[in-house]
């Protein structure tokens, strides 16, 4: 039994349990109170780079008024993991664009990018929407300086005379310098064709070959554990083209926002798709895609998308077209 002063009289036996004493709500919430900012923005960093989706952020963020005005802060914002910015393109909003715009502003690079791409090619906002994708491939992202070389090889949100295939190549370079297997392509067939680069058809074939094993390797290793439970079974077991589990979280958005039936209606008259069914990118201008000189049926934004289509499935399905002036100015397929 506890006394008014604090003391406890010592236990009787056959006595009924001490009650617990109860610590009322005020003063836990004063001892939250007294923990400085700086650790409480040191917390909402880790917890911001380890999200795995943005429910979990924002649950987060509203767990109390302290959370949510700390969850604010540049440092937060800039940590932001990956996962954490998969915003949907049926859920997009205001409130999302305005919550990437904060990240974006904060220095967060992935959320540049994401947006920039958004603001490029879904909302059509080509002046924004290059200079956040500037912005990311200034902090040496990969994909930003990919997705900057196809606008430069294409002329894409400016006149077909501006095309520049000279700072198209010199960004794939780059870019395929910091691992990006797509760049690392493109530059192999600019050499192929002399587009940009000095043609050298050695050189770009040791590139083509490169990037087609770093390709083999890195799916190997994702699926290894299948092919070896497979092979012990006694299964016939074959590498598939599916991509999906490295195709970026923008190009997601893309394909979903240009699949959704009210954005459908209000589509261009005649602008394409990238028949790279992972690619979502969109004509900004009419001819500006690359068509397939066989059947000219499908095209493309890019060579790199145009290999993996062709390894995919336009392998079987393509077909030489009946008239001859439909293949005028189209690429060349599966080189």
């Amino acid at each position: 039994m506890w006394t008014r002063r604090g003391f406890c009289y010592p236990s009787v036996k056959g006595a009924p349990p001490a009650k617990r004493r109860r610590i009322s709500s005020n003063s836990r919430s004063d001892l939250f109170e007294t923990l400085p900012d700086d650790l409480v923005i040191s917390i909402l960093t880790k917890l911001s780079s380890s999200a795995s989706s943005p429910s979990h952020l924002f649950n987060a963020f509203l767990t109390c008024k302290r959370f949510n005005n700390l969850g604010a802060h540049p440092e937060v914002l800039a940590n932001a993991s990956e996962k954490s910015l998969q915003v949907r393109a049926k859920s997009w909003s205001k409130s999302a664009q305005d919550f990437l715009d904060r990240c974006a502003n904060a220095g967060n690079v992935e959320a540049c990018y994401l947006l920039g791409m958004i603001q490029f090619y879904c909302l059509r906002n080509f002046i924004s929407g290059a200079d956040l994708l500037a912005r990311a491939a200034l902090s040496n992202h990969p994909t930003a300086l990919y997705s900057l070389a196809v606008i430069h090889f294409n002329g894409s949100g400016r006149p077909y005379c501006h095309r520049d295939p000279s700072t198209g190549a010199a960004l794939c370079a780059k870019s395929a310098a910091l691992g990006n297997i797509d760049a690392l392509r493109e530059v192999g067939y600019c050499l192929q064709d002399g587009l940009g680069l000095p043609f050298c058809p050695s050189a770009a074939h040791r590139l083509l070959i490169k990037a087609n094993a770093i390709e083999l390797i890195t799916k190997k290793k994702r699926i290894g554990p299948q092919l070896n439970y497979k092979h012990r079974r006694g299964y016939c077991c074959r590498l598939n083209m599916d991509t999906s589990s490295n195709v970026h979280q923008a190009n997601r958005f893309m394909v979903e926002w240009w699949g959704l039936a009210g954005t459908k209606a209000e589509n261009e008259v005649g602008l394409n798709m990238c028949s790279h069914a992972l690619c979502g990118r969109r004509e900004t201008r009419r001819h500006e895609f690359r068509r397939c000189a066989v059947c000219a049926v499908v095209a493309y934004c890019s060579r790199a998308c145009q290999a993996m289509h062709w390894k995919m499935e336009h392998r079987t399905r393509c077909r030489p077209a009946q008239d001859p002036a439909d293949v005028v100015g189209a690429e060349p397929e599966g080189a």
